[in-house]
């Protein structure tokens, strides 16, 4: 069986992520496959550097993260841009690992960890989907702390995303991670006995 997880930036998806996986589940993580397929010699970053120029590469031919960024949380058409070069790429990898995880693991969880499952339209692809859920107020307070950022580009990349109370509404499962860790652990402890996996 396989479940999407899902979020907001800075809810706490890697948190849950981490719960599950030490439970005894298998992670495929979307955040790295996304950096595996960006790395020197890879298509898709020739491919971004066409499109943006040689100026958002480092000088050791990686990717600078952070000018990219500022570029695509700016303008949603480059945004659009950049996700036609990188979702058909990370689409691949990502099935090929959930194939490979249900041929060699049938009787275990597999959790793909999906930060824009809803936006990216991949709800097909999963039995389930469990959306990890805090209070838009606090993923505003959580990612200007965590990543350093002033209110309005905080904004703004929440702005990017689908609005968290959406997503929440259509989720199978979810996790409200705005308490304390122990609460958190407990709504997967619940989820874990009611998928049978205890």
């Amino acid at each position: 069986m396989n479940i999407g997880l899902t979020g907001g930036i800075a809810t706490g998806k890697s948190t849950v992520a981490n719960l599950l996986a030490r439970r005894g589940a298998l992670l495929i993580d979307l955040d790295r496959i996304a950096r595996e397929i960006v790395e020197p010699g890879m298509p898709a970053l020739d491919a971004i550097a066409r499109h943006y120029g040689q100026a958002i590469l480092q000088p050791d031919g990686t990717l600078d993260r952070k000018k990219l960024g500022a570029i695509v949380f700016a303008d949603p058409a480059q945004r659009k841009a950049l996700e036609q070069i990188t979702h058909p790429a990370i689409r691949a990898v990502m099935k090929e690992r959930m194939d490979s995880s249900e041929r060699q693991h049938p009787e275990r969880l597999t959790v793909v960890d999906v930060p824009l499952l809803y936006e990216s339209n991949l709800v097909s692809y999963f039995e389930r989907v469990m959306v990890v859920y805090v209070p838009r107020r606090e993923q505003l307070r959580r990612l200007m702390e965590r990543d350093k950022l002033a209110a309005e580009e905080a904004e703004k990349r929440l702005a990017a995303q689908m609005d968290i109370e959406d997503k929440k509404v259509r989720a199978d499962y979810v996790i409200d991670n705005s308490g304390s860790l122990e609460e958190t652990e407990r709504q997967v402890d619940r989820f874990w006995r009611e998928m049978g996996l205890a």
